[in-house]
């Protein structure tokens, strides 16, 4: 089974968003999921410019069998372009929410 990519907002947060990445990425790997979480991409060097961390996503969104949308996704043009590509490759989409829901 290929692994499921965390997508989300990270442009205008604190620390980009990282802490909600990194929780959700341990919530998913304790349910034994591979997860790509893309706070982790370049050792989490927040440095890069905005289409370098893009180019990384859409690699790693095209080798997922699915994405994972955090909350507050639908605000983050990123997110919405991940999940764009993941829909038109016909990969699994659903939300954090979703996942906690039916982990109890």
């Amino acid at each position: 089974m290929k692994p499921l990519y965390i997508a989300g907002p990270m442009t205008g947060y604190d620390d980009f968003n990282f802490p909600a990445f990194h929780a959700a990425a341990a919530f998913l790997r304790s349910l034994d999921f591979d997860v790509i979480n893309p706070a982790e991409n370049f050792d989490g060097d927040q440095s890069l410019g905005w289409q370098t961390y893009l180019r990384e996503a859409v690699k790693q969104v095209s080798e997922s069998d699915g994405i994972v949308l955090l909350p507050g996704w639908k605000a983050s043009k990123g997110a919405r372009l991940e999940r764009h590509i993941a829909i038109e490759l016909g990969l699994e989409v659903t939300t954090l929410d979703n996942f906690v829901r039916h982990a109890d």
